[in-house]
């Protein structure tokens, strides 16, 4: 009776976590994100061929995968790749990614500089942290797992990695990176 009592106990967590993982919902994306069409990751390289999502287009999940979160946006549909913040579950990682509030709202109030940055999905001195992650989505969870610290480190390629320097009022102090990494990320 007693192992009844706990396999049924299993199953009801089991079924409640399913029901959990598998939770739908419209919202907009937080960040610029960049895809190849069908898929867009979280560590959001800018390899050629990719072509940027914008911050506030609307998007609904519509099911999850292994590592991924199925979207629907600009009427087709893709998945945006939980490939290094696993940390995160699923459904965490895409309440990140899709958010229920327009982000257009919040910029169309910032200031012109930080606007064009975010536009151009480039970071500029002044941003605050929410202002990058719009611009080039959030920083790897896995070597960033508390966003409120002083330095992101953020990556544009497997190879090309540069760090968002934050002052104590939590706004860009500095990037730091090789010349080129630097004209692709940050705009004076």
């Amino acid at each position: 009776m007693l192992l009844r009592v706990i396999a049924g106990a299993a199953m009801l967590g089991a079924l409640s976590l399913a029901a959990h993982a598998q939770e739908m919902f419209d919202g907009y994306l937080c960040c610029n994100l960049r895809t190849d069409g069908s898929w867009m990751s979280d560590s959001n390289y800018a390899e050629s061929g990719k072509r940027i999502v914008p911050v506030g287009t609307p998007i609904r999940v519509s099911g999850y995968g292994r590592q991924r979160v199925l979207v629907d946006v600009n009427g087709g549909k893709q998945a945006i790749g939980n490939d290094y913040s696993r940390d995160l579950d699923l459904v965490t990682f895409a309440k990140r990614w899709v958010v229920a509030e327009d982000p257009s709202r919040k910029i169309a109030g910032y200031p012109p500089k930080i606007r064009e940055a975010i536009k151009s999905a480039r970071i500029t001195k002044g941003m605050t942290r929410e202002q990058v992650a719009m611009a080039v989505g959030y920083p790897i969870s896995s070597e960033n797992p508390n966003l409120d610290v002083p330095v992101w480190r953020m990556w544009i390629s497997s190879f090309a990695g540069y760090t968002v320097n934050f002052d104590k009022a939590g706004r860009v102090s500095s990037v730091e990176t090789d010349p080129q990494t630097r004209v692709l990320v940050y705009v004076d």
